[in-house]
């Protein structure tokens, strides 16, 4: 069965994308899944993130420019079932010498193929750049869905509408006429404060279930870990940050097999083993 890709994205910086990257990736390896996180952040925080250094010639930049296998690009992290793909400062030369290239778009998307389809793995996540440039664009042309990560503040509640209008775009110029909404992650929730309680209602107003029902907290430890190499769920596993991100994975999980079931049914009548997410309001950890 194909593996199933997704983009973490968000125009916006330390909205929590790349934090919920990792750890999302994680956990989801801790249930027993087989995933690959692919760092196309030339800022290379996913990589440090799970303990790699990065390295000159170590990111996808060859992939993309057709030089190189990307297979020969995937290491091992400490996490069982989890490999990644890293990045490092040179991957930013990519914006321009792709720009150039025919089917600029498409760049990601083509090397991918092999991946996709070898079943080595059954979940890709790509980290994207904080940014709507070329490796953006080239991820979202390329994946299935797109996971938003969401701080809770005003300015990143504006920036949402910016990346759902462009998915739409992409969608609707025949880019890439698949791409969905994953859903929205709500993150660095800090339930003592109006405007937390605000952003989080506004959200839900507007996407209804496509908002994650687990919220990802504002949570020391969750801060410490990549100073360590390592997803919270490692640097300490009893803490409230690895049980949200725990939760997270079980929730996208049984989305996953929601959609799956939806797209593969076969009568148009509602199935009694359809496995539905209930629309009840997001509950903070």
């Amino acid at each position: 069965m194909p593996a199933h890709v997704i983009a973490l994205a968000n125009q916006k910086g330390g909205v929590g994308k790349t934090t919920t990257a990792i750890n999302l990736a994680a956990c989801l390896a801790e249930r027993k899944h087989r995933v690959l996180l692919i760092d196309l952040d030339p800022q290379a925080n996913s990589t440090s993130g799970l303990g790699l250094q990065p390295q000159p010639g170590g990111s996808i930049y060859e992939v993309l420019l057709g030089h190189q296998s990307i297979a020969g690009k995937i290491q091992n992290t400490r996490m069982p079932g989890l490999s990644v793909i890293p990045s490092e400062v040179d991957l930013a030369g990519a914006e321009i010498d792709i720009a150039r290239m025919e089917r600029y778009l498409h760049r990601f998307k083509e090397a991918l193929e092999p991946l996709i389809h070898d079943e080595r793995y059954d979940i890709i996540l790509v980290d994207c750049p904080p940014s709507l440039g070329i490796l953006t664009m080239n991820a979202l042309t390329a994946v299935d869905s797109v996971l938003i990560p969401l701080q809770c503040e005003y300015y990143a509640l504006e920036g949402l509408s910016v990346i759902t209008r462009l998915i739409n775009q992409i969608r609707e110029s025949g880019a890439n006429p698949g791409l969905q909404l994953e859903g929205i992650v709500l993150t660095m929730f800090d339930g003592r404060t109006n405007l937390a309680q605000q952003v989080m209602n506004e959200v839900m107003t507007h996407f209804g279930d496509k908002v994650y029902r687990t919220i990802i907290p504002r949570n020391i430890r969750i801060s410490e870990a990549p100073s360590h190499g390592m997803p919270v769920i490692l640097y300490d596993d009893k803490s409230t940050g690895a049980e949200a991100y725990r939760l997270l994975a079980k929730e996208f999980i049984k989305r996953r097999k929601s959609a799956g079931a939806q797209a593969t049914a076969s009568d148009p009548e509602p199935s009694s083993s359809h496995e539905a997410v209930p629309p009840s309001p997001p509950a903070a950890v």
